[in-house]
């Protein structure tokens, strides 16, 4: 008997994603997106079901009768109820790694953009001012180098660890706060999460959320970041107060940029969305994990975990 496999949530792959790997294992339905109030219909007859972000709970997997293996399109696991998962023998397979280099490129990305001021030097060749100003040069918003700079990674994990290296290879000088005081790294300097937002000039979150990192980043710490240092959060959305960072970023100069929200899409009455000073601001739609190759490392790590599934029964 072929599988009947549901892709809940197709456009979160690319519509450039060639998804016909898949159709190896069985008859393949694909939905853009999926509602909450969709999801069981969507369900109800798949044996293999593939997610990104769509949520199943346990009322949902126990009106899917033929429910055999759930597929995460990512490496976090929180929008499936594993326990009741376990409870009715589903089998729930994540893929982890695949993501690695481009959320690397894309810190550094944000970070050049805020750091070298891209927005106002763009701006100003486009609009004119340059050609009407009679020099050669702009040096009205100074910028610094990373060389000799201190970057302070919240989270070094594996993608912690890589940006660590390339910043060290720019000439950064980097410490780390472990959010699960787990992690110990002798290449780098371990320092308690204050004493790191008061000597970076550089900090980047690329930590899970949790009990211990909701919230981290709030008013009671923001105070203490450097003026004009950089803020940069590709970990979780919740792991930064969005609120307390928006007035931060009104009472002085330091900078921000993020990739994820405590809610995605962005609300629009989210206070950073009002702030008076925007060119301190970049957010970007959480995209730091889909470069092309990573999103096909994705696909291939689904394919796999089908495979070995179906190979293991």
């Amino acid at each position: 008997m072929r599988k009947q496999i549901v892709i809940l949530d197709a456009e979160t792959l690319g519509k450039d994603l060639d998804l016909t790997p898949l159709e190896k294992f069985g008859d393949v339905t694909k939905y853009t997106n999926t509602m909450p109030d969709e999801t069981l219909g969507h369900i109800r007859d798949a044996h293999i079901v593939i997610s990104n972000k769509v949520v199943l709970t346990e009322e949902m997997m126990q009106h899917a009768p033929k429910l055999e293996l759930v597929c995460i399109a990512a490496t976090g696991m929180n929008n499936i109820d594993l326990e009741a998962a376990r409870k009715l023998g589903i089998v729930v397979k994540n893929v982890a790694g695949y993501s690695t280099q481009s959320v690397v490129q894309h810190t550094f990305a944000m970070l050049f953009y805020l750091l070298e001021h891209l927005k106002y030097y763009d701006s100003v060749v486009q609009d004119g001012r340059w050609s009407i100003s009679g020099l050669f040069t702009d040096v009205s918003h100074p910028f610094y180098e990373i060389a000799g700079k201190k970057w302070g990674i919240i989270g070094l994990g594996a993608i912690g660890r890589e940006v660590a290296k390339v910043a060290t290879a720019f000439g950064a000088t980097v410490s780390y706060y472990s959010t699960s005081s787990e992690n110990s790294n002798p290449d780098y300097i371990s320092q308690p999460l204050d004493v790191l937002l008061n000597t970076s000039d550089i900090i980047s979150i690329h930590a899970p959320l949790n009990d211990k990192t909701y919230g981290l980043i709030n008013e009671v710490n923001l105070p203490l970041l450097k003026e004009k240092a950089i803020l940069l959060n590709l970990g979780r959305g919740g792991i930064v107060n969005e609120t307390d960072l928006a007035y931060e970023l009104d009472r002085r100069e330091i900078y921000a940029g993020l990739d994820v929200l405590e809610k995605e899409p962005i609300d629009m009455q989210n206070r950073l969305l009002q702030i008076e000073h925007k060119e301190r601001l970049l957010i970007t739609p959480h995209i730091a994990w889909t470069s092309i190759e990573a999103r096909k490392k994705l696909l291939e790590g689904i394919v796999a975990n089908i495979k070995n599934y179906l190979e293991g029964k």
